[in-house]
This record gives C-alpha cells, sequence and structure tokens, in this order.
C-alpha cells in the first residue's frame, strides 16, 4: 500500500437528520420539516474533505456488517479512502447519530455508537497507522476505544504527527484523561467551549495552556468569529469567510480537514487557519456534513488570499 497523508481514527456513524421549525427542550414540541441520511462521524467528515482535497487518505475504526457499514464503505471507496483500518464485525449495529437541524441552522445531536465502542486492541494495525504522515483522532463515546486511542498515541512512531480534534465528549474526560495524547499532539483544534472546559480559561489564554500540554499548535474554532491559531511564540485571529449559513453541521471537522491540509502543503499559521475557515464556510451552505465540502481547484483560488 503506497504511503498516506491523513489517515482517521474515530467514531464511524451514519447521520439521520430531521429539520425541524425549532429546537425542543424539556416537555417542549416541534414539528418535522424534512429529513435525510448520510454518512458522518467527525475523523470520517474530516477525511473525506480531505480526500476532496485530494489528500491521500486511510481510516481505522469499526463497523458492523449491515446496512450502514455497506453505505460507509460505498462512501470512502467514492472518494478513494482507503479502508484497509477499519475492522467489520459479524453482529451488532454500526453506529447512528441523530440529529435535529432548525431553521438557523442550529443543530443537536443524539449518539448510538453501536459496534464503534467495541473496538479491540487487537483490531487496531500499528503498521498501518505509521503509513501515514498525520493521525487524526477524533471522539468516541465509549472507554474501550478511547483507551484504543491512547496505547496508538504511545505506540506510533514520531514520524506520524498527531492532529486531535477532541470534541465535547473527550473535553469532558478531562485535561488528566487526554494527556497522554495531548504529549503526542502535534496539533489540537477544540472550539471555545472545548477550551474552556479543558483549561477554565478564555481561548487564548487556554491555548496557551494547552501548548503547554503537549501540543506543537492549537488552532481554536470560533464559529462565526473564525478561528485563533498559536504555536506558543506566534498567534493569528482570523475573520470568518462571510456566507449564508444554512447548517452547521460538521463545521468545525470541515475547519479541521482544511486546517490539516495546510499543513500538508507547507502552510504558515495564517494560511492554515484560512484553509481552515474555507473548507468550513462552503461546508455550511448546504446542508448536511458533507454535500458543500470544497475540491481541491477551489482551495487553490484562495492562495494568497488576504483575510
Amino acid at each position: 500500500m503506497m504511503p498516506l497523508d491523513v489517515i482517521g481514527f474515530g467514531a464511524l456513524n451514519v447521520d439521520k437528520i430531521y429539520e425541524v421549525n425549532r429546537i425542543a427542550g424539556g416537555n417542549e414540541e416541534s414539528f418535522v420539516t424534512g429529513f435525510s441520511e448520510s454518512c458522518g462521524g467527525s475523523a470520517a467528515n474530516s477525511i473525506v474533505a480531505m480526500a476532496k482535497l485530494r489528500l491521500n487518505t486511510g481510516f481505522v475504526g469499526k463497523l458492523a456488517k449491515d446496512r450502514e457499514g455497506e453505505l460507509h464503505l460505498e462512501e470512502f471507496e467514492r472518494w478513494d479512502v482507503d479502508t484497509g483500518g477499519i475492522a467489520m464485525s459479524a453482529d451488532g449495529r454500526s453506529g447512528t447519530a441523530i440529529g435535529f437541524v432548525d431553521r438557523e441552522g442550529e443543530r443537536a445531536l443524539y449518539i448510538d455508537p453501536g459496534v464503534n465502542d467495541e473496538l479491540r486492541s487487537g483490531e487496531v494495525d500499528i503498521d498501518y497507522v505509521e503509513k501515514a504522515d498525520f493521525l487524526h483522532l477524533t471522539s468516541f463515546v465509549g472507554d474501550a476505544p478511547f483507551e484504543r486511542q491512547v496505547e496508538v498515541a504511545k505506540e506510533i512512531g514520531d514520524s506520524v504527527k498527531i492532529s486531535f480534534d477532541p470534541g465535547i465528549l473527550y473535553a469532558r474526560r478531562g485535561m488528566d484523561s487526554l494527556r497522554p495524547i495531548l504529549r503526542r499532539t502535534y496539533v489540537m483544534m477544540p472550539n471555545e467551549r472545548e477550551v474552556r472546559i479543558l483549561t477554565g480559561e478564555d481561548y487564548e489564554e487556554g491555548a496557551r495552556k494547552l501548548i503547554g500540554e503537549g501540543p506543537d499548535i492549537v488552532a481554536v474554532k470560533l464559529g462565526g468569529e473564525g478561528c485563533y491559531v498559536t504555536d506558543g511564540k506566534d498567534d493569528v485571529t482570523l475573520d470568518p469567510f462571510k456566507v449564508e449559513a444554512i447548517d452547521t453541521t460538521g463545521a468545525g471537522d470541515a475547519f479541521s480537514a482544511g486546517f490539516i491540509y495546510g499543513l500538508e502543503e507547507g502552510g504558515d499559521l495564517r494560511e492554515c487557519g484560512k484553509f481552515g475557515n474555507f473548507v468550513a464556510s462552503r461546508c455550511i451552505e448546504k446542508r448536511g456534513a458533507r454535500r458543500g465540502l470544497p475540491i481541491r481547484s477551489e482551495i487553490d483560488k484562495i492562495r494568497g488570499f488576504t483575510v
């Protein structure tokens, strides 16, 4: 197998998205205005985004031999994502994420992890992981696959750089739990809320604290405010590309993809942040996490564009 630029390692879910008039709270009602189904999972969304940008990609995770598992394999094949690191279970069900998106593009998600949470040590091939420049880690619901990620972070050689998008699930595990991964992380890409949960600080001071835990770079996703990127010496704040937000699902995953693409292309902090913002802006212009993702020729047009 040829070397890969990036391998994703995270949960694989089929997103079942319901469009609603509003996100209902406790003891409230809302109504459904539309429905769509697509493959998802944070790392998988980022990997597909990078594959569309013509990076050579692969994946580590687990699926069941069911309809949802086949959907994932077909989607990866469509974008030439190598599936050699995916374990297949004869039993159980593949993961599902049930989402509700309101008219303003805000969302609420409920996760049914399925076989994602049954990933065993022997089902992760270290030799496969070490074929990549980057290993992109995102969250699982359960403890077992998280422990697998910690094991892999400790075992892989220094030639593999870890990119880490913790998500709210891993942020809530706390700094002590994440330290084995953070010590090996090259770039961490949390959002503002996750930084505050982990450090108790605002995103600038919190990012500096996270740099002290191991990452070389911290890129904080600020949603409609763009991003803040630091390596502990230099820092940059970048405004977002102005677009009409239809659906924010997958925006953070898209940002991570654009940022890693920038690193693979040798970009500096500003250029990587710009690429992240651009891919995220294209994502939110359409429903779902993947429909709006740009191709290589689109991102190439913004090289040298000042933001």
